[in-house]
C-alpha cells in the first residue's frame, strides 16, 4: 500500500507536460509550478503582471484545496520572475493571499518561463498532523 497520491483539480490548469499538479506523500504535498494560465481557457493571462501573479496564486490555492489543505499550509514557496524589478509587486499581491507566519521562500530571476509567462510559483505544503 502506497502513501503516495496524485492531486488533480479542474479548478487549476491541467498539466501541459509530463507532471502532476501535485503529489501527496504522507502528509506532505509537493505542488508543481503554476504559471498564469486560466484553468477554463488554458490561455495565459496577459492583461498585466499583477494579473499574472493573482492567477498563479489562485491556481496554487485551487491545488492546495484539492489536496485537502489551503495556502496557510504551505511551508516553502519558490517564486520565479523574468524581471526582479517586479518583486515589490509580487510581495504586495502575496500579502493578499498569505498571513503570518509566512512560508519559507526563495525568489529568483529566470530568463524565460513556459508559454512566455512572466511569473511562476511552486511549493511544498504540509497538512494534518
Amino acid at each position: 500500500m502506497s502513501n503516495r497520491a496524485v492531486i488533480s483539480t479542474d479548478q487549476a490548469p491541467q498539466a501541459i507536460g509530463t507532471y502532476s499538479q501535485a503529489v501527496k506523500a504522507g502528509n506532505t504535498v509537493y505542488l508543481s509550478g503554476q504559471i498564469p494560465l486560466d484553468p477554463k481557457t488554458m490561455e495565459l493571462v496577459t492583461s498585466s503582471f499583477e494579473a499574472q501573479v493573482v492567477q498563479v496564486f489562485e491556481n496554487i490555492k485551487a491545488v492546495c484545496e484539492a489536496a485537502g489543505g489551503g495556502l496557510e499550509d504551505i511551508v516553502k514557496l519558490n517564486l520565479y520572475l523574468t524581471d526582479l524589478g517586479h518583486f515589490a509587486l509580487v510581495n504586495e499581491v502575496m500579502a493578499r493571499y498569505f498571513q503570518q507566519p509566512y512560508p519559507a521562500r526563495a525568489a529568483v530571476q529566470v530568463s524565460a518561463l513556459p508559454k512566455g509567462a512572466e511569473f511562476e510559483a511552486e511549493g511544498v505544503m504540509v497538512i494534518g498532523d
